[in-house]
Parts: C-alpha cells; structure tokens; sequence
C-alpha cells in the first residue's frame, strides 16, 4: 500500500515537472547566468560578484516561477488541442488535476512577486506585467494569426531583458544576440504551427498553415531562416564574439540545411525533426557562451 502511494506520489511530481517543463526553465536559469557572466555583467565585476549577485539570483528565481507558471496557464488553456497532438505528453499531465495546477499556477506567480519585491519595485512592476501577457497571451492572442507567434517569441525572451536591465547593459551587441535568439524562437514558433497542424485546424487556432495551407507557410519559414543568418553574420564580422564565432559558422550551415529539409519535409515526424534542430541550435548557443571569453577562471573569481 504505502509502495503504491509513494509510487503515485513520484508520478504526479513527473506530471508535475511534464507541465512546467522543468527542463527548459533549468536551461533559461543557466542561459541568464552565463549571458550574466561572459556578455551582460561590466568587465569590472568578478565572477565572484556575479554569482552572488543577491539581486540577480531573486530576478533569475522570479523568471522561472513566472515561466513555470506560465507553462500551468497554457497547458490549461492548450488542454483540448494536445490531446490531439500530443496524447502522450497530455496524458502525463492529467494525472495532476487541473484544480491542483491552477493552485500551484497562482502560488509560482505570487512567490515570483515576493522575490521581485526583494529587488526594486520596479521589478515587481515588471514582473507583475510579465505574468499578465503571459496569461493574456496563453488566453486570447495564442489563437490569433501570427501575433500569437510574434507575442510567444517576445514573452520568451523577457527574462533576458530582465537580466541586462538589471545590469544596466545597452551595448548594440546585446541587442544583436536579442535579434538573432528571437528570429530563431520565432521560426521554432512557425515549425510548431505546422507540427501541430491537426490539432490547430480542429480547435479553431488561426495559425498561418491552418489560414494559408502548408507551403505559404514554408515561405515564411524560409523568409524568416534567412533573416536569421543576418544577426549570425553581423555578429561574426563586427562584434569580438571570441570562439563563440565557431558556433555561428556551425548554426550557419545547420539552417542552410535547416531550410532544405523544410522543402522535402511533408509530414509530423518531420517536423518534429525540423523543431528538434531549432531546438538543439538554441540549447547549443547557451553553452556556446562560455566561448565569449575563454579566460574567465580564477583570475576572475576574486
């Protein structure tokens, strides 16, 4: 009895991390300290500083409860629809009534507003209007013609625009490395709308393949890959980007790839291949931060 207790126990907590996607919020929280540490922060400042930035660590706590919570909301609001396109993933979720993830949604935002309040009332001002798009967002805009997309894109960014506001950091350079993650959110976005078809088309979502058919849909793919390349290019030929240039050259290639793939590309599974490359271009930039400056180490700490 008590074995199948704890063992239902673990599989809620499962459905649990399942709806707020645990994964990706411990990949934006090392995102912001590595952004932090080798982009945003001044020269000045030691690693040592950075790392134990109180005010940093409650605005990067208050970015992945409001991001967590966020995840609750849109699962909520996307129950119907994944049921159709992801029955697998929707059916963790379900063991974790809705009542409970409305609960803990209301506790992560609350608990998101207490850290911001350790910052500045400015924080809490932003936060609070974080939290307010992003339900506004999961609850009407998600369904309209590509400002769903554009807002989604805008919203998964934020957290970042939290970091290098608290770090006072307005150099052009950081606004190119903006450009170039949101672009590739953005066509990460577009990829969704085509793998999520089925589901998009019988829940009345107007998305561009649902309004205009699959392939207007890849010219806008298209369109925006290249617009992609063009922050890539910039940020190799006219910033000191260290050996993080080798993972530019890399994600240059892989889109170029990238947009021949969606051509030949006429069904789910590949577009689900086609978002796990976005995917894995996107997790790699995070890692690829450290090639910034590649002398960071103990000089640094004191």
């Amino acid at each position: 009895m008590a074995r199948s207790v704890r063992k239902m126990a673990f599989l809620k907590l499962l459905s649990l991390f399942s709806v707020i996607r645990g994964y990706n919020i411990l990949i934006i929280t090392l995102a912001q300290y590595l952004a932090s540490i080798f982009i945003l922060a001044p020269d000045t400042l030691s690693l040592r500083n950075v790392l134990f930035d109180a005010n940093l660590f409650m605005i990067v706590t208050a970015s992945a409860l409001t991001i967590a919570g966020g995840y609750i909301i849109n699962n909520f609001y996307d129950a119907e629809k994944d049921v159709i396109n992801k029955p697998l993933k929707s059916k963790i979720d379900r063991l974790v009534k809705q009542n409970t993830q409305l609960v803990v949604y209301f506790l992560l935002n609350f608990m998101a507003i207490i850290a911001a309040s350790y910052v500045s009332f400015r924080a809490v001002v932003f936060f609070s209007m974080y939290i307010f798009w992003i339900w506004f967002y999961s609850h009407r805009l998600k369904k309209v013609l590509f400002v769903g997309n554009f807002i989604s894109s805008v919203l998964s960014i934020m957290p970042f625009f939290a970091v290098f506001v608290h770090y006072n950091n307005f150099d052009l350079v950081i606004f190119v490395h903006a450009t170039f993650l949101f672009l590739l959110i953005l066509l990460r976005e577009f990829v969704k709308d085509l793998e999520n078809l089925t589901g998009d088309l019988l829940t009345d979502y107007q998305t561009i393949p649902v309004k205009f058919g699959e392939r207007i849909s890849k010219w806008v793919i298209t369109v925006t890959t290249g617009l992609t390349l063009i922050p890539g290019v910039l940020l190799i030929q006219y910033y000191n980007i260290g050996k993080m240039e080798y993972y530019f050259y890399f994600t240059t290639i892989l889109l170029v790839l990238f947009m021949v793939l969606v051509w030949k590309t006429h069904d789910k599974k590949g577009y689900l291949l086609l978002h796990n490359i976005l995917k894995f271009i996107i997790v790699s930039g995070v890692f690829s931060i450290l090639l910034v400056d590649t002398t960071v180490g103990i000089s640094r700490i004191f």
